[in-house]
C-alpha cells in the first residue's frame, strides 16, 4: 500500500494528437526539493516541452514546473533543463534513433511512482501530417458515438 493517498499523473494531451508514439521509456528525473513539492500539488505543464541530448546526457526542456508557493529564496527556475535518468543502453538506443529522419523524443506523462519518486514517460515519436490528425479526430468521434449508443 502506498503512503501517498493521492496519485499524481500529469498528461501531455497534445502529444497523442501531434505525434505517432513509437516506443515508450520510463525515465527518472533529477529534481530539486521545491520542484517535487510542486509536482505533488499537480503544478506542471508540458506546453512546448521536448527532450534533447547534451554531451551524451538526455535533458527535458521547457517542462514548466511552477514555483512552490511556500518556497523561499531556494525556489527553482520554472523552465530549467532537467536531466533524465536512463541506463546507458537506453540512452545509446535513443540517441541513434533520433539521428534518423523525422524522429524525436517527447515527454507525455509525468507521474509519482509507489516509492514517491517522480518519473517521466518519454516516447520516441514521429510527427503526424494534417491528414493523419484528421483521421485521429474521425476515430475519436466514432468512438464517442459508439459510447453514446451503448448507454441507450
Amino acid at each position: 500500500m502506498s503512503t501517498f493517498a493521492k496519485t499524481i499523473s500529469i498528461k501531455n494531451k497534445k502529444a497523442y494528437f501531434e505525434y505517432f508514439l513509437l516506443e515508450e521509456f520510463v525515465a527518472g528525473i533529477q529534481l530539486t526539493g521545491t520542484e517535487i513539492k510542486s509536482i505533488r500539488e499537480g503544478k506542471a505543464s508540458f506546453v512546448d516541452s521536448f527532450c534533447t541530448f547534451i554531451n551524451g546526457e538526455l535533458f527535458v526542456r521547457n517542462l514548466h514546473i511552477s514555483e512552490y508557493r511556500l518556497g523561499t529564496h531556494y525556489n527553482h527556475d520554472p523552465k530549467r533543463d532537467r536531466k533524465l535518468l536512463l541506463n546507458a543502453r537506453e540512452l545509446r538506443k535513443l540517441e541513434t534513433k533520433t539521428r534518423e529522419k523525422g524522429l524525436t523524443i517527447i515527454p507525455f506523462i509525468l507521474f509519482i511512482n509507489e516509492k514517491g519518486y517522480a518519473k517521466l514517460k518519454i516516447s520516441l515519436a514521429k510527427g503526424k501530417h494534417s491528414y493523419d490528425k484528421r483521421e485521429t479526430i474521425k476515430k475519436k468521434d466514432v468512438e464517442r458515438e459508439i459510447e453514446r449508443t451503448k448507454d441507450y
